[in-house]
């Protein structure tokens, strides 16, 4: 590498290293610094023997330093480091066609496999803040008609979280099992009109059959003769698995999947709400025909893979002469690194793999909630991905990346500070110090009110801290300041320019913070915390933002957020 070169290299690793030890606890790690490097320049790579030795002894010579020395020189050469990290300016949503405020009807509608996951989040935040902002209804229907995959707990979950990451918006559900009488009575009406028959064609015959684009031998019966043959299918005259109910299309179309598409048929499966009740049981294109006429439906975002469900419903409507909704497609996101399949997360919870569907370490929207996640962050979510056609891949870490910044926007407001010490070791203040039994701390830095912290004889500092700083002088946050050890020195009281670090006296609470990753973080939390009410978000400073999981008679459980 050219000798000018080498020289900006240097510096670039310099600022790295520092940024990167100023970010974690005053130790750089030499990976991070060559991923740094190499995502600013991708031809580093071709001279890493060359930069290693730097590298090492830069970060050799980074971590060697005091915390004052790493921020004053990445002051330095980095100060825009310091500068807060700027959210960008918060997207709006495109104008819906056609829609007249006050009029607008949308529907999210889900299958009750299993409770709703970050798959989910974006058609229904979609679905539900275009509803806000015309004014309409937002209608959650519960599509079921399938009786083999359904999880009986899953209506009432998918309930719970469609409410909270809607902030209430539901204004009515439906629950399609509950709709069985109104399909009927379509499929009858449309069955009268010519416009469906019953066919009796073997899956194998009628595959062969579409593909030439060839009618299927039930298809020119008589209206009467259909009518018979329907109302066998209600009986029981014909077996499950004999006869489907077809919907009349073009035969010529060019998509052999829009040709006389299946609307019903019969399965004697027990259904998880209506038992035995029903043996014939619309499909899915068919109900959700039915049901955006019925329902009244004006628009719908969904997903582009839906285009041919589309065609197929909106040809129906055509038909029957209905309105047919305005389609609005989004694109599909591909989550890297997510499990979203409730079959298989089902498997591992019975395995005793994860706890619950509210396992912190899932991306369902209960343990998002569990977490400390809000619903407004899902719905900036939402929006800033907005209804674009696109198709995206998202990994879990540029996930939670978006997430946090908009989640922490939003906390940054309004959770209260408190102190939290992990891992905590026990010192003892020697010398004559100033006789202060309580210390006074701002709630939240925006706003007056204050919480009082007892000052007993014990005081406790996190492990890290009384290793990192032992012997040098810091100051006790509020307190004083002192020489750090199992048996630290009083200095002074002045607020002097040097290390701060927490702490709370023999006036504490036993806290566990659950991590992201399944972890468990040990630790006392200042007495503060103990009016807290399960639920609560709050930012442990210089810890991270916690939401109060549950109290136990001698502890107090949270569970992480994000920093």
């Amino acid at each position: 590498m050219a000798k000018a070169h080498l020289k900006d290299i240097d510096k670039l690793i310099e600022k790295h290293a520092l940024a990167n030890a100023y970010s974690h606890d005053g130790k750089a790690q030499s990976g991070a610094i060559i991923g740094k490097l190499i995502a600013d320049n991708p031809d580093v790579k071709l001279h890493m023997k060359e930069l290693a030795p730097n590298i090492n002894k830069t970060v050799q010579r980074v971590n060697s330093l005091s915390r004052e020395k790493q921020e004053a020189e990445l002051r330095k050469v980095f100060p825009d480091f310091f500068k807060p990290k700027e959210i960008p300016q918060k997207k709006e949503l495109p104008e819906l066609p056609s829609a007249v405020k006050g009029k607008v009807v949308m529907r999210f509608a889900p299958s009750p496999s299993g409770p709703l996951h970050i798959g989910h989040a974006l058609a229904m935040g979609l679905n539900s803040e275009y509803c806000k902002l015309y004014k309409g209804k937002f209608l959650l229907r519960i599509e079921d008609t399938n009786p083999e995959n359904i999880d009986p707990a899953a209506y009432e979950m998918i309930l719970e979280d469609a409410k909270w990451a809607t902030k209430n918006n539901v204004s009515k559900v439906i629950i399609q099992s509950g709709r069985l009488p109104v399909y009927y009575k379509r499929a009858e009406e449309i069955l009268r009109k010519g416009h469906a028959y019953v066919c009796f064609c073997d899956s194998e015959k009628w595959k062969e059959l579409m593909l030439k684009g060839q009618a299927c031998p039930d298809r020119g019966k008589p209206v009467t003769a259909q009518l018979k043959r329907w109302q066998g299918m209600l009986s029981g005259k014909v077996k499950e698995g004999a006869a489907v109910v077809r919907i009349k299309t073009n035969l010529a179309d060019k998509n052999p999947a829009l040709r006389d598409w299946p609307a019903l048929r019969i399965n004697e499966t027990s259904h998880p709400r209506t038992k035995k009740e029903y043996r014939v049981w619309p499909l899915m294109n068919f109900a959700v025909a039915v049901d955006d006429y019925e329902l009244g439906i004006t628009h719908s975002v969904r997903g582009k893979d839906h285009a041919d469900n589309e065609k197929r419903q909106n040809g129906l409507q055509e038909k029957m002469g209905w309105p047919k909704p305005t389609g609005i497609h989004i694109g599909r996101i591909n989550f890297e690194g997510f499990e979203l399949s409730t079959t298989k997360t089902r498997e591992l919870i019975e395995k005793k793999k994860y706890g619950g569907w509210d396992d912190v370490r899932l991306p369902f929207l209960r343990a998002l909630k569990r977490r400390g996640y809000t619903p407004e962050a899902l719905i900036r979510f939402s929006i800033e991905v907005g209804p674009s056609l696109t198709d995206k891949t998202v990994n879990v870490e540029d996930f939670f990346k978006n997430l946090d910044a908009y989640n922490r926007d939003i906390l940054d407001k309004t959770a209260q500070r408190y102190w939290f010490v992990p891992n905590p070791v026990p010192i003892a203040v020697m010398g004559k110090t100033p006789n202060v039994r309580e210390v006074s701390a701002l709630l939240h830095p925006a706003k007056s009110a204050t919480r009082k912290i007892k000052v007993g004889k014990k005081l406790y500092v996190m492990k890290k801290d009384l290793e990192r700083f032992k012997g040098q002088e810091v100051r006790l946050m509020h307190l004083f300041n002192v020489k750090l050890g199992k048996k630290a020195s009083f200095t002074s009281s002045e607020n002097k320019h040097i290390q701060k670090i927490q702490w709370v006296s023999d006036d504490n609470i036993k806290a566990e913070i659950l991590m992201p990753d399944g972890s468990v973080m040990k630790g006392l939390a200042e007495s503060n915390v103990a009016k807290l009410k399960p639920g609560e978000i709050i930012q442990f400073e210089r810890f991270g933002f916690c939401r109060l999981d549950k109290k136990k008679k001698d502890k107090l459980v949270f569970v992480f957020a994000h920093g």
